[in-house]
């Protein structure tokens, strides 16, 4: 399969019914990493709606957030399900 370079993703990918049994270290690091990448532009763009005196932008700097907030919540919930699931 060929990479699309407008989407930059492979053409004809289909997600996975099902996430795999092993998770890796390189897994492990990413998941990390995007937890990591979500909490701080919750925090970021907490700090910066607080400091802002535009409410339009000051709105719109608190739905990013909470969006970032509600990713962070979501990949904790996936990892929370897989590891309470019976082997």
């Amino acid at each position: 399969m060929q990479p699309n370079p407008a989407t930059g993703s492979i053409q004809g990918a289909q997600p996975m019914a099902q996430a795999p049994d092993v998770v890796t270290i390189k897994d492990q690091l990413y998941l990390a990493d995007m937890l990591s990448w979500n909490l701080n532009a919750c925090k970021k763009a907490h700090f910066f709606a607080q400091n802002c005196q535009t409410p339009e932008i000051q709105a719109a700097l608190d739905e990013a957030g909470q969006m970032h907030q509600r990713h962070y919540n979501k990949i904790l919930e996936h990892l929370n399900t897989q590891a309470n699931k019976p082997n």
